[in-house]
């Protein structure tokens, strides 16, 4: 069942369009040409009166018909009618026609000014036939108790009328149909660039293409279409690159840990096959370093994992945390994968809003990255400020300045760090956690060798009240 606006929607947006606009222009005009009918009207009935009051009754006419009472002659059945109907009228509404007029019916205003009520009446009647005329009445000069009218026919102002609204109404309908015309032709003109849109949709939907973008001309709202269109094209497209190097860097990635893993196991069933067993110390290296790949591998898959979220859907609900807890907390683990070094920690209360998991696994890797690049026996010195500057030095190599705008990137290692376990995204994982949190990261040379990492995450020293702490 189809409600009574579903034919409008089932039509071309071209055809709605010119169909407004031509019913737009039909409402103009038809309140145009009614407006200048009635002005029309007015003007000519303003004119009628003008001319009634300006016209006197000849006094040898007012004698006249007040003789052809006394005769008893009714010039209506043998006389032609007038320009102006002309008649006496007493105190008792009777009448007295004059020759060439037709009589005309007396009203109420009329028997007003014979009787001197009234000065004079302007008003509408109708003759004995009834033809509708505009009346005038006045009182006879010098003869009480009578009074003369002088009507004028509105037939010829009916005439003019009927005249004007049939140019009127024929005016309206050709400019409905030039309006119907000139909005389809409005409607062509100006979808044109929704069409060259609609085909770029089309074409994108069939082919996957993402590289067409679409030419903007101007500011209106179909160059910002296009130009929205064009940003979610080319969004996109760099998703889906992202994407492909992602998988690509991941396969590059995964391989080396799968093939040295595979190899031992090779070596391993190649022993329980032929019987020939291996060393125990050989086996033992064997084992531990299955179990290392295993590990880089578990690693390789979480890092992976993180970084399959969106950027936009970020890590979950943000809530109010003790950084220099959560720094202690990543510290206890980086002690013990880091044994032989020392920790030097001083933190002061920051507290700030970010997803404690996700800023405890930042603060992991920074550490991690630290433990990784120091020599045996080295220091990591740790330090959160009062104003919440977190910073995390080692006395490492260092990082060429060349190498540092790419520490952040996925899977980028630095070529003097290609022989050390990690997958190149722990960096990148930071960066991202640090900015879900509204802060910033950089690194940079230490004075006296080593590399620093400065994190500053908007918060402050105290808990907002109210605000359940979280550790």
């Amino acid at each position: 069942m189809t409600g009574p606006g579903n034919w409008f929607r089932a039509l071309p947006l071209r055809s709605r369009l010119a169909l407004l606009v031509a019913a737009a222009v039909a409402i103009a005009v038809a309140t145009a040409a009614v407006a200048c009918w009635l002005l029309t009207r007015t003007q000519l009935e303003s004119e009628l009166d003008n001319s009634l009051q300006n016209t006197s009754a000849p006094q040898g006419t007012v004698e006249q018909a007040i003789d052809n009472c006394r005769r008893g002659v009714n010039p209506a059945d043998s006389a032609v009618p007038g320009f102006a109907y002309i008649q006496v009228v007493d105190a008792t509404g009777s009448r007295c026609v004059a020759t060439s007029s037709e009589p005309v019916k007396v009203q109420p205003q009329d028997i007003a000014v014979a009787r001197g009520s009234a000065h004079e009446s302007l008003h509408d009647s109708a003759t004995d036939n009834g033809a509708k005329v505009r009346v005038h009445t006045e009182p006879v000069p010098l003869q009480p108790g009578l009074a003369v009218s002088v009507a004028r026919p509105l037939g010829e102002i009916d005439t003019s009328l009927n005249r004007l609204a049939l140019l009127l109404a024929a005016v309206a309908g050709l400019g409905v149909i030039g309006a119907g015309a000139a909005g389809l032709w409005i409607a062509r003109a100006g979808l044109r660039p929704v069409d060259g849109l609609t085909r770029a949709v089309e074409h994108v939907a069939q082919t996957e293409d993402l590289t067409v973008r679409i030419p903007v001309e101007g500011e209106d709202e179909i160059a910002r279409l296009s130009r929205s269109f064009n940003s979610m094209t080319a969004a996109l497209a760099s998703s889906r690159d992202r994407q492909a190097q992602l998988i690509a860097d991941a396969g590059h990635e995964l391989r080396t840990p799968l093939t040295s893993l595979r190899t031992n196991i090779e070596l391993l069933a190649r022993s329980e096959e032929t019987g020939r067993a291996i060393p125990a110390d050989d086996r033992k290296a064997l084992m531990a370093s299955v179990t290392a790949q295993m590990t880089e591998l578990a690693a390789l898959i979480g890092d992976l994992q993180e970084l399959s979220r969106p950027d936009a859907a970020g890590p979950g609900p943000l809530q109010v945390v003790a950084l220099h807890d959560i720094m202690g907390t990543a510290l206890d683990r980086a002690r013990l994968r880091g044994p032989d070094l020392t920790f030097g920690a001083e933190l002061s209360p920051w507290y700030v809003r970010a997803e404690p998991a996700a800023l405890e696994r930042a603060l992991v890797n920074v550490l991690d990255n630290a433990v990784k690049f120091s020599p045996s026996g080295g220091t990591v010195e740790v330090r959160l400020s009062p104003y919440g500057e977190l910073t995390v030095r080692d006395h490492g190599p260092g990082i060429p300045p060349d190498e540092l705008p790419h520490v952040f990137e996925r899977f980028w290692r630095s070529p003097t760090a290609r022989a050390l376990p990690g997958s190149g995204l722990g960096l990148s994982i930071v960066a991202r956690t640090v900015q879900w949190s509204g802060g910033e990261i950089a690194l940079r040379p230490a004075e006296g060798g080593g590399t620093v990492a400065v994190i500053r995450i908007p918060g402050a020293p105290t808990p907002p009240p109210g605000t359940p702490e979280v550790p």
